[in-house]
């Protein structure tokens, strides 16, 4: 084994020895360091990449326990989060907090640098069928994730042409479309020139044409979307 491998191996033995339960007062201590330094939550309590998109609908970055009670106190009693159900110190503190506080939490996987499945999209749209406002979506860092949904609950839920829509998905937003998450930008122009043809509501595009395994083999050739 090489010395980069050797790097790689003791830096995964180090993360996944903070990455624990809360089940012991150390426990917490381990976790609250994953969380701060592994998870970058240290930054995130800087800077929130907070807004509101639509009455009673917010994104965010992963939040820190004081912005979840300050969203609490604004009149938000349900979360979103768009990293999915998993077996972290991340997930389980936020499950503490949002059991701490009253508020409502959802976890539902969405990709940031690959192309979602069909299924994983409309359980996003099944979720937004059906969840109360006040709520905040949010993902690790608030840029790509968040950005995804929050066009695609402007464009689904309140009608906005895909053509704004997208501007969720922007350097204001610290996502930038010549990395990986490109992708998502690449699903939505995949779209706006389907419905540049033939108009066609998103969510039954997604139902009828979309094919996630052909958009990525097209975005990694670099195909302008048609």
């Amino acid at each position: 084994m090489g010395l980069k491998d050797r790097f790689k191996t003791w830096e995964r033995s180090l993360r996944a020895s903070y990455n624990v339960d809360l089940s012991t007062p150390e426990n917490r201590r381990r976790a609250a360091i994953h969380n701060a330094w592994f998870d970058h939550g240290i930054l995130r309590a800087l800077w929130a990449n907070f807004s509101e998109i639509a009455p009673g609908v917010y994104r965010s970055n992963h939040p820190t326990r004081r912005r979840f009670a300050k969203m609490k106190a604004m009149g938000i009693h349900t979360v979103l989060n768009l990293r999915g159900v998993s077996q972290s110190a991340q997930h389980w503190t936020e499950a503490e907090i949002c059991r701490d506080l009253d508020l409502r939490l959802i976890s539902i996987p969405l990709r940031a640098r690959a192309a979602a499945p069909r299924a994983e999209i409309e359980t996003l749209l099944k979720t937004f069928r059906t969840i109360d406002r006040p709520f905040v979506m949010h993902c690790k860092s608030g840029a790509d994730r968040s950005g995804f949904a929050a066009a695609i609950w402007l464009m689904v839920m309140e009608g906005c042409p895909v053509e704004e829509a997208r501007k969720m998905l922007s350097p204001r937003y610290i996502h930038f479309r010549f990395t990986k998450s490109g992708i998502l930008d690449y699903i939505l122009d995949s779209y706006a020139a389907r419905n540049a043809r033939a108009p066609l509501p998103f969510a039954d595009w997604i139902a009828t044409e979309y094919d996630h395994a052909a958009l990525q083999d097209r975005f990694d050739r670099k195909v302008p979307a048609s």
